[in-house]
């Protein structure tokens, strides 16, 4: 029973960690700028680095990448069950995509998601974290390059030995980043996407 208590207590706890929006709160909270009025209107790190500022951007960065690492790196503390680690990191980038303190909207988890997979794959994620920067060096599209880095991710965990729910995972995770980049990609196709 105990050991129960522990999975969800991390679960709520790595959801809770994922759905702090760093962003929105450090402009709201420095700044006295909401940016989700500005820019893309998106509360990830690149439109916080578009608002405010390349330092607070990659303040924004570091915080939401963290929201992935700690609860993957701090899950053993709460519970042996081997597949805990994967599953907080599950429910950080679910809280982040979908944040209890923004009424269920969220950020499209990249940030988050790289966090959660450097712990639990971190061959493919730096293999996919090239590929984002030489696609943004090329395009200065950073919705380009995340979405090439999330097809280099999905290919990339099966040249490594993983396991099959980590591989599973990365797949469900790259196709949820890439379904919160629609509007990016209507705006790609038009020509009319931001650039850096």
């Amino acid at each position: 029973m105990m050991e129960y208590a522990g999975i969800v207590a991390a679960l709520l706890l790595s959801c809770l960690l994922g759905s702090v929006p760093t962003g929105l709160w450090i402009g709201m909270r420095l700044r006295h700028i909401d940016i989700r009025e500005h820019g893309s209107k998106n509360i990830g790190a690149t439109n916080t680095m578009r608002v405010l500022g390349k330092r607070l951007g990659a303040v924004a960065l570091a915080g939401d990448m963290a929201k992935g690492l700690l609860p993957v790196l701090f899950s053993p503390l709460f519970s042996p069950w081997p597949h805990l680690p994967l599953a907080c990191g599950v429910a950080a980038i679910l809280g982040h995509s979908f944040s209890v303190f923004l009424k269920f909207r969220g950020g499209k988890g990249v940030a988050t998601s790289t966090g959660v997979f450097l712990a639990l794959a971190p061959i493919p994620t730096l293999i996919a974290a090239v590929v984002f920067g030489v696609v943004v060096a090329t395009t200065r599209m950073v919705s380009t390059g995340s979405i090439a880095a999330a097809f280099a991710m999905s290919i990339a965990v099966f040249c490594v030995p993983l396991s099959t729910p980590i591989r599973v995972m990365t797949l469900l995770v790259a196709a949820l980043v890439i379904i919160k980049h629609r509007s990016n990609i209507a705006r790609i196709l038009r020509g009319e996407e931001n650039r850096i």
